[in-house]
């Protein structure tokens, strides 16, 4: 039914009908935004780049964060594994004083064999290597000496004998091996 054709009811106030090029007043304000409502909306923009950059640079805070802490437990787990290594030397030198030793009981001998090579292969995983060196320059980082030897046994300035194993884990020296050096 068209807009037009409506007829009026006598009982209800006539519709009047506007131009269609007149606007209601609401809509002239949105279509002209006057001068302060445009600062009002840059002072907008310019507040929501302040918060994005704001947002974006907690954010990069965090990922270092993030990076940080998750090096310091790495490190902190090395450490730990380091001093519990540590802790193990002494049990490997008592297991090679065992193998060591001459017996009767070759079940005995066998088993204990087992252990150590066990738990070498394990400690080998992890990254120990053994600090034995007969022979070679004395290296204070490596080695403690503890005797003298003489010119008889060895070049001077070498180690000629091992008396306790070092041990090292990459880089980190875990014991000094205890060494005879022939003086210079």
């Amino acid at each position: 039914m068209p807009f037009d054709t409506v007829t009026p009811n006598p009982e209800e106030e006539p519709i009047q009908e506007t131009p269609a090029d007149v606007q209601p007043e609401t809509e002239k304000a949105e279509a002209e935004p006057a001068a302060g409502e445009q600062e009002l909306l840059k002072a907008a923009q310019a507040q929501a780049e302040e918060y994005l950059e704001m947002a974006q640079r907690v954010q990069a805070d965090f990922e270092n964060y993030r990076r940080r802490t998750k090096a310091t437990r790495a490190e902190a787990f090395e450490d730990g594994a380091r001093e519990f290594i540590k802790n193990l030397l002494p049990v490997v030198d008592n297991i090679e004083r065992a193998i060591a030793q001459e017996t009767t009981d070759e079940a005995l001998m066998t088993g204990v064999k087992l252990v150590y090579k066990q738990l070498m292969d394990a400690l080998e995983k992890r990254g120990v290597a053994v600090i034995d060196r007969p022979g070679q320059k004395f290296d204070p980082n490596l080695e403690n000496a503890v005797m003298q030897g003489t010119a008889e046994e060895g070049e001077p300035g070498t180690v000629c004998a091992v008396l306790q194993k070092g041990y090292k884990m990459g880089d980190a020296v875990l014991r000094h091996a205890m060494v005879k050096v022939v003086a210079e």
